[in-house]
């Protein structure tokens, strides 16, 4: 059974824990796909491959959730938490294919894989697509799964019914989130700026999807859902709420910032991706809002383009850091982690919560990976 540490509140023993259900449950979902079919060994051997490592963020979420009104920690509470990693990596395979990434924490992104090896055994029909096609069929796999671990955790029914609509809640806002990423990335935010809606309707297109892409799914209902397990009140609920979607904003911001300026070594992505991809973010809007016209108009040129050279991504980084946007970045970080460690005076919950939850908040919006 865990131990839950408030001085490291997702520290080497929760991680642990979390990722022994894991590979405990994944042992045994192998055995039912080699039933099947050997021939499934490779989507296997991906989601053990994906779900290994992680910040375990939110599992971590979910536990303290539960402690913080007063829950106590058990092997099928791990359990039930572990399965939002599932949910979580099921979100980054379908995100690497929609993004047409190549790497996803250091290695080939699993469409990727699934390419190479219908190229290495020379089968019929476009590489490429089945790549796809695997990736997706992966993504859907773990979503199934996320839901047959929490189900089969071990805790009893009551719990589960508690915890069933925010459980519904997460899978719907995440996925309404990405398809409004998805949106806005179609979207030309210079057109927008110089629109009638301005650099407000820009803004305002971003905060809403990265409170439901994001806050809401790797904060909030974790918390929500470990609190329901737990028997919560409305009122701790609420405290969870005003917490939870300024950390996650603040956790996201943070992932912009990371994916323009972060150390390769520790992040496992090409600093450069986000800007061949011309990812839509905060970063990337207060850029444009805030860049002279040459400046923006060379940014233009530049983002969104798959070829970018090194030297191309550092004359990038060159206006975003002229224009203020990194400083600005950092600001609004600063306001939404100061936003909810508000909600924490006086809350309502355990004192181990309250500590282990401010240093998550530290943890969640100061990190370097």
């Amino acid at each position: 059974m865990v131990t839950l540490d408030a001085s490291d509140p997702a520290g080497a023993g929760l991680r642990d824990a979390v990722g022994d259900a894991l590979e405990a449950f994944l042992d045994a979902a192998g055995a039912t796909l080699d039933d099947i079919s050997p021939r499934l060994a490779p989507v296997w051997e991906r989601a053990r491959l994906f779900t290994r490592g992680g910040k375990r963020l939110r599992p971590a979420f979910c536990l303290w959730g539960h402690a913080a009104v007063g829950g106590e920690p058990s092997d099928a509470l791990v359990r039930a938490a572990a399965s939002l990693d599932l949910l979580h990596v099921s979100a980054l395979v379908h995100d690497d294919v929609m993004d047409a990434s190549d790497s996803r924490r250091g290695v080939p992104a699993a469409h990727r894989q699934f390419e190479a090896d219908h190229r290495e055994a020379g089968l019929r029909g476009a590489s490429e697509a089945f790549g796809v096609a695997g990736a997706i069929l992966l993504g859907d796999l773990l979503l199934v799964w996320s839901d047959e671990l929490f189900r089969s955790s071990g805790l009893d029914a009551a719990a589960l019914v508690r915890a069933e609509p925010y459980l519904q809640a997460v899978r719907t806002e995440v996925t309404a989130g990405q398809y409004l990423d998805s949106l806005a990335q179609a979207h030309d935010p210079w057109a927008i700026v110089t629109g009638p809606g301005g650099a407000g309707e820009l803004i305002d297109m971003i905060g809403r999807v990265v409170t439901y892409k994001s806050a809401c799914y790797t904060v909030q209902r974790p918390l929500n859902i470990g609190g329901a397990l737990a028997g919560v009140s409305p009122e701790q609920q609420d405290v969870f709420t005003r917490y939870g979607r300024p950390l996650g904003r603040a956790f996201q911001y943070r992932d912009d910032l990371l994916g323009v300026f972060g150390d390769e070594s520790l992040t496992g992505k090409d600093s450069g991706e986000d800007l061949r991809e011309g990812k839509l973010t905060l970063l990337l809007a207060q850029t444009v809002i805030n860049a002279s016209e040459p400046d923006a108009a060379r940014l233009a040129q530049l983002v969104g383009r798959p070829d970018l050279t090194p030297a191309q991504v550092d004359d990038a980084r060159e206006i975003i850091v002229s224009s203020g946007a990194q400083r600005l970045v950092e600001d609004a970080i600063e306001r939404e982690l100061d936003a909810a460690l508000a909600a924490l005076d006086g809350a309502p919950l355990t004192s181990d919560g309250v500590r282990a939850l401010t240093n998550l908040a530290h943890a969640a919006a100061n990190r370097a990976f």
